[in-house]
C-alpha cells in the first residue's frame, strides 16, 4: 500500500487531530465519533508506513513526516476550493468566492473596503477571518485564506506582496497625562512610564518590544491585552500609555479621549501590505479583489495627524 490511497476523511481526519490536539476535539471539529477519528488516523499511518503523531502531555503533536503530509493536506483541501470556483465561474452560477484574513488592526477600515469592492461585484462571496500577526499568518501557510492584509509579510515561506498605504504607529496616553503637550519627549523618558501590550504574536506586540529596547532603559510593563479596543480602554482609565497604529485611535483622538505624546522618533511609520502565497494559484475573483486592495484600499484609511 502507498499514500497513493489516502482518502481526503483520512487526511481531514489527520489535519484536525494535529490542529485541536486531541482525537476527541478533531471529533467535534468534524463532527464525527472519536473512535472514527482513530480509524482515520490507524489506518493512514498504516499508508504512510511511519508515526505521523505522537503522544505528548494533554494530547498529540505531528511527527516530522505528520507535518509535511498535512501541509499536502492543506494543498489539496486548497486546490479543491479553486477547482469549485472554477466550475461555478463555467456554469456561471457565480463570480467565485474569497478568503481574506487581516490582522486584528487591519479590521478598522478592512470591511470598508470589501463593502465598497461589494457593491461593483455582488456576484462574489466573500469570506473575513481576523487574527494576531501569528494566527493570519499560519492561515497563510496553511493555504486557509487567499491572501492577507498586514503590516509585514512572514519570512518562513516566499510571498508576494503589493503595498496599500502608509501605516504609522504613534505613542497615545489619557488626556490629563504629564506628557501631554511637552514637544520632544525622548525615549529614554518613557522609562518612567508602565506600557499596555498586545499579546504574544501580535505585530504591535513585536513593534513596542522593538521600541522598548531601543530606549536603552527598561520601561515597566504593565497589563497585557489580546485587543487594541481593550488597550485604549485601559489607556483612557489611566493604566499607562501604549504604542498602537495611529489608525485604531483615530476616533480617540479626534474627539479627545486620547492623546498623541510627541515622542523624538515617532511615528513609526510601515506599510499596510496585500500579502498571498507565492506558489498558490490566484483565481479570478481573488485577483479582482487583490488589485482593488491595491488600488483603492489606502483611500479607505482612517484620517488621522500623526503630529500632536
Amino acid at each position: 500500500m502507498s499514500l497513493q490511497h489516502t482518502s481526503l476523511r483520512q487526511l481531514r481526519a489527520l489535519g484536525a487531530t494535529i490542529r485541536t490536539g486531541t482525537v476527541t476535539a478533531a471529533a467535534q471539529e468534524l463532527n464525527v465519533t472519536p473512535p472514527a477519528i482513530s480509524l482515520q488516523l490507524k489506518q493512514i499511518e498504516e499508508l504512510a508506513g511511519v508515526k505521523l503523531l505522537e503522544r505528548v502531555e494533554g494530547g498529540m503533536r505531528a511527527t516530522d513526516a505528520g507535518r509535511a503530509l498535512a501541509d499536502t493536506a492543506a494543498r489539496i483541501e486548497a486546490l479543491l476550493v479553486e477547482a469549485g470556483d472554477t466550475i461555478d465561474e463555467i456554469k456561471g452560477a457565480r463570480a467565485g468566492h474569497v478568503h481574506v484574513g487581516v490582522v486584528s488592526t487591519a479590521k478598522y477600515f478592512a470591511p470598508r473596503v470589501l463593502a465598497a469592492f461589494r457593491q461593483g461585484h455582488p456576484g462574489v462571496d466573500i469570506r473575513l477571518s481576523v487574527g494576531n500577526r501569528e494566527e493570519t499568518i499560519a492561515a497563510l501557510e496553511e493555504f486557509a485564506i487567499d491572501f492577507a492584509v498586514m503590516g509585514r509579510p512572514p519570512n518562513r515561506f516566499d510571498v508576494e506582496r503589493a503595498v496599500i498605504g502608509p501605516h504609522p504607529h504613534v505613542i497615545v496616553a489619557p488626556p490629563d497625562h504629564a506628557l501631554v503637550g511637552r514637544r520632544y519627549v525622548s525615549t529614554r523618558t518613557l522609562s518612567d512610564e508602565t506600557f499596555l501590550m498586545r499579546e504574544q504574536g501580535s505585530g504591535t506586540r513585536m513593534l513596542t518590544e522593538q521600541l522598548l529596547a531601543e530606549t536603552g532603559a527598561a520601561p515597566s510593563i504593565g497589563m497585557e491585552f489580546d485587543s487594541n479596543e481593550t488597550i485604549k480602554q485601559a489607556v483612557m482609565a489611566g493604566l499607562g500609555i501604549a504604542l498602537l497604529s495611529a489608525h485604531t485611535v483615530a476616533v480617540e483622538l479626534a474627539d479627545g479621549r486620547l492623546a498623541m505624546l510627541d515622542v523624538v522618533g515617532l511615528p513609526i511609520m510601515r506599510q499596510w501590505l496585500a500579502v498571498r502565497r507565492a506558489e498558490r494559484r490566484v483565481m479570478p475573483a481573488a485577483s479582482l479583489l487583490w488589485d482593488f486592495f491595491v488600488a483603492r484600499g489606502g483611500s479607505f484609511l482612517p484620517p488621522v495627524a500623526v503630529e500632536p
